[in-house]
């Protein structure tokens, strides 16, 4: 009998320290993103091949959809996946070599907000997986051409004499109000 209530006891204390560790992990992740919230999603500026455009906390080149109207975004769904917009759950803060007055949001159909740089709606590429890689620059995707953001808020727009990459899918679907595909 004392050895069964002993097993019991030891069940419950590791039991209760796996639940403690679980709640410090929570409330670890919890502060971390509080944290992060309060001081905004960071927009910079570096120099990669196209010259100086934005880019986000993780050195990833931003984009603009020239699809987008009025500061509004429109991609969603299978877009969102090649291109996933720069969402925020505040305000977003101005790094090196970024004006803070251009730097705003749009609410998406989720809800979500999206941040917006002299009112373009902010994206990342996929296939950008380093810092200062430009794979997404001039690509027609999803029914409009993609390009660096520069930190005017101007397109950057690769020379005619320098083709733009080409390293996206090229799985055709129809429909979804994207032009007909989403292969370049």
């Amino acid at each position: 009998m004392h050895q069964v209530h002993t097993r019991t006891v030891a069940r419950r204390r590791s039991a209760l320290a796996l639940a403690a560790a679980a709640l410090g992990a929570l409330a670890l992740v919890a502060a971390v993103h509080a944290s992060a919230a309060g001081r905004g999603v960071e927009v910079a500026a570096a120099k990669t091949t196209l010259g100086r455009v934005l880019v986000s906390a993780q050195g990833r080149t931003l984009y603009m959809f020239m699809h987008d109207k009025r500061g509004v975004s429109t991609c969603y769904g299978q877009c969102a996946g090649f291109w996933p917009p720069l969402l925020a759950t505040a305000n977003g803060r101005a790094g090196g070599g970024v004006k803070g007055t251009l730097i705003g949001t749009t609410k998406r159909h989720d809800g979500t907000l999206q941040l917006t740089y002299a009112g373009h709606p902010l994206y990342r590429f996929a296939q950008d997986t380093a810092r200062g890689q430009t794979n997404g620059e001039g690509i027609q995707h999803f029914g409009g051409r993609w390009w660096a953001v520069a930190p005017s808020g101007a397109a950057v727009r690769r020379s005619a004499s320098t083709p733009p990459t080409t390293t996206t899918p090229t799985t055709t679907t129809t429909g979804g109000g994207y032009g007909g595909g989403y292969g370049p």
